[in-house]
This record gives C-alpha cells, structure tokens and sequence, in this order.
C-alpha cells in the first residue's frame, strides 16, 4: 500500500472509539496516510448548488467552488490505495458529515456511469476497510443499515472489495468495550497482515 486515505466522521473527536481504532491501524502501516477529518473540516451541506454544480456548466462562483470541491475529493480519492472510513452508527444511519462526503464523490460519468446493465462504478482497483462503531448490537441483523448503506454506496462507484471491522456494544459498559475494542484490533491485525 502506498497511499491511504482516512475518513474520520464521528463527532466524539478525542473520544471517538473509531478514531482511535482507526488510528491503531494506519500506524502499523508504511504509507502516505491522509486523513479527512470531515468533523474538524466539514464540507458545505450537499444542497442544489452542489447539484447545479455537478450537472452542467457552473453558473455562478459558489457553484464554481463546489464543482472544484468535488474534484479534489475525486482526485484524492483515485490517487488512493486503501480506503479506511470510520463509520460510527449513528440512530441506525452513518453521520451527516459522511454522507454529504459521499453526495460529492457520485458523479455520473466520473465516478459511475449508467449502462444498459445497469450502473457501472468507475473507481476500480481500491480497497476499503471500514470501521463500523454501534452502541448497542447490529451486525447480521436487520438494524445493520451502516454496513448495507455504504457497502452499496462504495460498490456504485466501483470499490467493491470492503471489508468491516465491528466494535460493537460500545454503550453497554466497559467489559462489554474493552471485548469488542479488542477483538476489532484483532479483526484489524488480521488484515494488516494480508496486506
């Protein structure tokens, strides 16, 4: 790996049990690491500017700067060899912060495009780890939206080899944490390992 790219989204900074699992994996790792931290720098809400923006020629310099936003994320993203995101359960969805970094990555004819197949994602050749954080219980079972939803997310544009690493039951007290807090960095030495 050569280049890794770190979404961190969650809004417990220093707290943050993904930021921190996160943080345990890049270390091991010989690699540009860049981090997005998209709490600390947060991207303008995803509204119909940014669709404006995307869809035709710029209009006006708000749109301009979106347009150029967008790019620099798509760019940063292709010069990318993994992707590790932190993607805290948040009342069963991913953080807003997360989301409005994916609405600027789905570009059509950039990062996807559409085929009489179907929709076919143009980011190819990348690998995903992603750190999935839940207060209470979720993995294989029907309240596990934050794996189906960016699992379909980074599949649509072409990253289809994703892996989740859980730590779970992180609001049902401390044994509880320090069990799934283990057995994530555990999950995360085996693919290290791989790598």
């Amino acid at each position: 790996m050569r280049n890794i790219l770190v979404l961190k989204s969650s809004i417990l900074g220093e707290n943050s049990q993904s930021n921190a699992l996160s943080d345990y994996f890049t270390k091991q790792l010989t690699a540009n690491v860049t981090i997005r931290d998209l709490t600390k720098e947060p991207l303008p809400y995803f509204e119909s500017n940014a669709i404006a923006a995307t869809r035709a020629e710029p209009q006006t310099d708000e749109q301009r700067e979106l347009l150029d936003l967008s790019n620099k994320l798509i760019d940063e993203l292709k010069t990318t060899d993994l992707l590790v995101v932190n993607a805290p359960m948040y009342n069963f969805g991913v953080p807003a912060q997360l989301k409005s970094y994916f609405d600027y990555l789905a570009r059509a004819g950039i990062t996807f495009r559409y085929t009489s197949q179907g929709p076919e994602g143009l980011v190819k050749g990348k690998k995903a780890v992603v750190i999935l954080t839940t207060g209470g219980l979720h993995k294989d079972r029907a309240t596990d939206l934050v794996k189906c939803y960016v699992s379909t997310f980074l599949g649509f544009i072409g990253i289809v080899d994703v892996e989740f690493v859980y730590a779970e039951a992180l609001g049902m007290g401390t044994d509880a944490v320090e069990k799934s807090i283990n057995s994530a960095k555990l999950q995360l030495d085996r693919i290290i390992a791989e790598l």
